[in-house]
């Protein structure tokens, strides 16, 4: 399966810039990992430090970057990766949904009182192509419980080690 299609909305230096599908992760090796939500515990505690503090040993084994997508604005991601002193992990604002969308992975959280957000999950890609999925389970609209395992970083590393 290939990476859908989008056009990214960012803020850069104090500008509008649009980032394409191809502009992220065309001809790269890349870790994509997507959560419900910046500044929400698990997202804040363990996985967005996790990639943050094992990047340069995902580097080391073949990864060119690493990426967090969450249904957020591109200032709640900035702020975010400010207040978590995130330097090395690129933030991806998918503040309308639609890379989410496309990749089946947007859900109803409206008993958290989020809206359309992402389910939890992380895929290894390689020019476009996923190479490797990583989906906690137990995927459906207003879940009770926000499973976190199958997407952490030491669940990437470890499929990484096996080559």
């Amino acid at each position: 399966m290939k990476l859908p299609q989008v056009t990214f909305k960012v803020r850069e230096l104090g500008e509008w810039v649009d980032k394409t599908t191809n502009d992220l992760f065309a001809n790269k090796r890349v870790i994509i990992f997507s959560l419900p939500g910046a500044f929400t515990p698990t997202c804040s505690s363990k996985q967005l430090p996790g990639y943050e503090t094992i990047y340069n040993a995902l580097k080391d084994k073949g990864i060119d970057e690493v990426y967090c997508v969450s249904v957020n604005d591109s200032f709640v991601m900035n702020a975010w990766a400010e207040k978590e002193n995130i330097k090395n992990v690129k933030m991806i604002p998918d503040g309308s949904g639609l890379f989410t969308l496309a990749m089946g992975m947007l859900v109803a959280k409206d008993n958290k009182g989020f809206g359309k957000r992402s389910w939890r999950y992380a895929v290894v890609a390689d020019n476009l192509e996923i190479e490797k999925w990583f989906v906690e389970p137990g995927k459906i609209d207003n879940s009770p419980t926000d499973p976190y395992g199958e997407s952490a970083p030491e669940t990437v590393m470890k499929y990484l080690q096996s080559y």
